[in-house]
């Protein structure tokens, strides 16, 4: 089978206020401090953001456990210089974003301007493993259009800077300010997809190919495809459930691939109405159905993706897990929908991230 790692951006709040923090470096070094194993934690653009990655798992029940410790690791690592850590992909309390003080940082800063100190948003990426970039490309090709579905499941950023967005995913509508972000066209090749970087890159706009930002691309650092359109997801159960989707959408995609099958020609322009709807409503309203780019009801496009994938999921014996996953959000919410069930309780925002960093460790 695929193996499948998640990395998972956090964000750093005062346990009693629920205030983001920025706090990420006397973090980090309180975990070298206790030893915490090399290339876990690592920092992100924002002091108030704690980044870790798992390692590449086969079986979907070790991934989950090992997000599930490295979420009470980084609690444990903040708890030691009084902050905690929550699974929200925004911060519902108003917050000043502080930049990181590294050369690469600083560039960003300078070059994009206020964009750049306004993108205080966390975000869940999915590396799945493939042969070869010509498989992984192939593969990119072909996921395009269910990528907006792995974001309805996953929203979780219905507030920014201490107002209702009336979004699910607020962070997936911030996030396109960079400008190599959103979705691509199809790339046909690892040539024409290797040449599209390449120029990117050498347009200066820019800083390296680490600024890639697709939905969905090649890694530089390992032979995966990485899939980049979760929010962070407030129960780790939610992100062992994108993984799990992922790694069926790339297994279904190379098998198509290798079956001479075409990818679908959507247009980029539909592919983001698509992200559009997904960002919007969650799973609480209608979605655009990958096949067609029509509206039909959440539970209807989500079973949609459920059957697609389905070949690939039996066979990694992941197809309960993913029915089941897929019900828990549809009955239960996502967690935007947990979120503003804690405002609609508690009438108070600070309480819906002290609540959300308890769940954030279960």
């Amino acid at each position: 089978m695929r193996t499948v790692g998640v990395e998972e951006e956090l964000l750093l709040v005062d346990p009693e206020t629920g205030e983001p923090v920025a706090l990420s470096a006397a973090v980090l070094a309180r975990a070298t401090h206790d030893g915490a194993e090399k290339g876990v934690f690592e920092k992100e653009l924002y002091g108030q953001m704690l980044e870790f990655a798992t390692h590449p798992q086969a079986e979907m029940a070790d991934l989950g456990a090992e997000i599930v410790r490295c979420r009470r690791e980084a609690a444990r690592h903040a708890g030691g210089i009084g902050c905690t850590v929550a699974a929200l992909a925004s911060s519902p309390l108003p917050v000043s974003p502080s930049v990181g003080k590294g050369s690469r940082y600083q560039w960003m800063a300078e070059q994009y301007g206020l964009p750049a100190h306004e993108q205080l948003v966390c975000g869940c990426h999915v590396h799945v493993a493939v042969d070869s970039d010509e498989e992984g490309v192939a593969v990119l090709d072909r996921i395009r259009p269910w990528l907006s579905v792995l974001a309805a499941l996953s929203a979780n950023s219905p507030f920014w800077q201490g107002r209702d967005t009336a979004y699910a995913s607020y962070r997936s509508r911030v996030w396109p300010r960079w400008p190599s972000a959103g979705p691509t066209e199809v790339f046909g090749s690892a040539e024409r997809y290797h040449r599209l970087v390449a120029d990117m890159v050498a347009s200066g706009v820019i800083l390296d190919e680490g600024m890639i930002y697709f939905d969905a691309r090649l890694s530089r650092t390992y032979p995966t495809v990485e899939i980049r359109v979760a929010d962070v997801c407030l129960h780790a159960s939610t992100a062992v459930l994108i993984a799990v989707l992922a790694r069926g959408l790339v297994e279904t995609a190379a098998r198509d691939w290798r079956a001479g099958r075409a990818p679908a020609d959507h247009s980029v322009s539909l592919l983001r109405l698509a992200a559009w709807r997904a960002a919007r409503s969650g799973l609480t309203e209608e979605l655009l159905h990958p096949a067609t780019m029509r509206r039909l009801p959440a539970e209807t496009v989500v079973g949609g993706l459920l059957e697609h994938v389905g070949d690939a999921l039996a066979d990694s014996g992941d197809l309960d897990h993913a029915r089941s996953g897929c019900a828990r959000l549809l009955d239960g919410g996502t967690g935007a929908q947990v979120q503003r069930g804690l405002l609609e309780r508690t009438g108070s925002l600070r309480e819906v991230v002290t609540g959300c960093a308890r769940q954030t460790q279960e």
